[in-house]
């Protein structure tokens, strides 16, 4: 009988269902960069080694958008982006300084706003004189700009993605509309949304990755992930990776944060 109330008792065999990426695929996603070549190109070494020791997979890597704006060298970062996109699979989603910095160059209201969020940063990492730039109406600016920035790296921008699926896992940038389908999300939304969807505890269909708010550390939560830990200022960059189910974190930190880590 006891024998018996014990079988009865133990727990069924189950599928596992926490989330995954298909077999055979690793995925990397990173934060919000926002003009920090150094430690972008201290993730990018991460990523390939970490990438090389796990063995063979079919890997992509995603950034989860804002490489531009408020950071010292956006130029910088859309180049290395651009040149990691040519030795392996790289996906941009665009994020909300993306978005402003694209319009900045045909509507002079969008150029005012993007100024006074980071866009200063962005602008004087391309040939553009610092002593100029203070005394140019916003008109001659828009001018410069268009002189100033690449074409090509306009298009790498501008062919950025608003949202990408790899199994049960949904990246975006700022996050989704709660309750609204995936293919009726608004990109606003995408780009700009924060607390309602931040503090929606329901099933989204698939766990959120994404950036644009802010946490002193990645904040998991059963049905998103956010990983932007504030690059420009924290001096911290942080990578999520998957693969099958299995989730783990990589950083790069400058010697700021190093410090305040080492102090913690």
């Amino acid at each position: 009988m006891i024998r018996r109330f014990r079988q009865y008792l133990a727990p069924k065999s189950v599928p596992d269902a926490r989330p995954a990426v298909p077999p055979g695929e690793r995925v990397y996603a990173i934060g919000d960069i926002h003009g920090r070549l150094d430690l972008f190109d201290a993730l990018i070494a991460a990523i390939e080694a970490d990438d090389n020791a796990r063995g063979p997979a079919e890997t992509t890597v995603i950034l989860l958008g804002d490489l531009v704006d408020r950071g010292p060298d956006s130029a910088g970062v859309i180049a290395a982006a651009r040149a990691w996109g040519q030795r392996r699979k790289v996906r941009v989603i665009a994020g909300n300084h993306e978005e402003m910095f694209l319009e900045s160059f045909e509507r002079i209201e969008v150029l005012r706003h993007f100024l006074r969020y980071g866009g200063r940063e962005t602008l004087l990492s391309y040939p553009l004189d610092r002593a100029d730039y203070q005394s140019l109406t916003l008109e001659q600016l828009q001018e410069r700009m268009r002189e100033a920035v690449p074409e090509d790296d306009l298009t790498f921008l501008r062919e950025a993605e608003d949202a990408i699926v790899v199994g049960d896992y949904l990246f975006v940038h700022a996050g989704i509309r709660p309750g609204v389908p995936l293919d009726a999300q608004r990109v606003s939304d995408l780009r700009w949304i924060r607390d309602s969807f931040i503090d929606d505890a329901r099933d989204h269909g698939h766990v959120v990755v994404h950036g644009h708010t802010i946490t002193e550390a990645v904040e998991e939560m059963p049905n998103r992930i956010g990983i932007d830990t504030g690059a420009f200022a924290s001096g911290r960059l942080t990578a999520l990776g998957l693969e099958g189910t299995e989730r783990w974190y990589l950083a790069a930190r400058d010697a700021n944060a190093r410090a305040q880590d080492q102090a913690a």
